[in-house]
């Protein structure tokens, strides 16, 4: 990995345990279980039509407003 950007995220008391849950069955670091998760739902993102065509639509009105 490159150089890390410290982030804060808030949880749920619940989806705190059930991380840390994770975390020690697959006896990885919660940072670890955090990643993959987040990798895994912009790769999902990356194959998802709904979002690729909202995306689009984001660049177009970006390009029309730099373009006044």
């Amino acid at each position: 990995m490159n150089q890390a950007k410290a982030m804060t995220v808030r949880l749920s008391e619940e989806q705190a345990q059930a991380l840390e849950m994770v975390a020690n069955v697959e006896n990885l670091p919660v940072s670890d279980v955090i990643r993959a998760a987040i990798t895994s739902h912009i790769e999902a993102r990356r194959h998802d039509p709904q979002f690729q065509a909202g995306l689009k639509d984001r660049i177009t009105q970006a390009r029309k407003l730099l373009d006044r």
